[in-house]
C-alpha cells in the first residue's frame, strides 16, 4: 500500500461528493454501524449538504488524498461562536492504523482556530474505539456518555487555544471550489 505520509489534506470540493458517501458508509460499515441505528446518518453528505451544512455555514471539511484517491475525511459543524463539532471523522479502513486519522484531526484543529472556535466538541460509540482513543490521545476530555438505541455515544470536548489578534480569516460565505 502507498506512503501516508504523501496523504495531501485539502478542502473538499464538488466533485467529491460521491467518494465522501462512499468512505463515510465503507467507514461505518467496517465497525457494524447500519442505517436505522440512532447514530447512522449522511443527509449532510448528499445533495449539496457539504456546501450548506459545512463550508457556508462557519464550518469546514477535508478530505485526505492518497494518488487521487479520497482515503480520509473530517468535518466541522459551527455550534455558537465560541464553539464547533468535529463530526465525520473517518479512515478508509484498508488506510487505518497509519496515524491519517491523527493527520486529520490535527488539520481541522488547526482550522477550527483559525476560524476563531475556543472549544470543540465531539462524539463517538464505543464500537468505534479506534476515534475514542484518537481523540483522547490527542488532548479531549470525556464529557458525557448517553445510550442511543443498543450503542453507547462517548461526547467530549477540547479547548483550543487562542488564536492571535488580527482579522478574522473566516472566508465570507460562498460556494465551495
Amino acid at each position: 500500500m502507498d506512503d501516508p505520509q504523501t496523504m495531501t489534506i485539502r478542502r473538499y470540493r464538488p466533485g467529491d461528493a460521491a467518494a465522501v458517501l462512499d468512505l463515510h458508509r465503507t467507514a461505518l460499515r467496517a465497525v457494524g454501524l447500519r442505517p436505522g441505528d440512532g447514530v447512522y446518518y449522511d443527509h449532510d453528505l448528499v445533495g449539496g449538504g457539504v456546501d450548506a451544512v459545512y463550508l457556508r455555514a462557519d464550518g469546514e471539511f477535508l478530505v485526505g488524498e492518497c494518488q487521487g484517491r479520497i482515503v480520509a475525511m473530517v468535518g466541522l459543524r459551527r455550534v455558537d461562536a465560541d464553539t464547533a463539532e468535529v463530526v465525520r471523522l473517518r479512515v478508509h479502513p484498508a488506510w487505518q492504523r497509519r496515524g491519517l486519522g491523527r493527520r486529520m484531526l490535527r488539520a481541522v484543529e488547526r482550522r477550527a482556530a483559525e476560524l476563531g472556535y475556543r472549544t470543540l466538541r465531539g462524539d463517538t460509540t464505543l464500537v468505534q474505539s479506534a476515534a475514542l482513543r484518537l481523540y483522547l490521545a490527542s488532548g479531549w476530555r470525556e464529557t458525557a456518555r448517553r445510550r442511543v438505541g443498543e450503542l453507547t455515544v462517548v461526547e467530549g470536548e477540547k479547548r483550543l487555544r487562542p488564536r492571535p489578534p488580527g482579522p478574522s480569516p473566516r472566508p465570507p460565505a460562498r460556494a465551495a471550489e
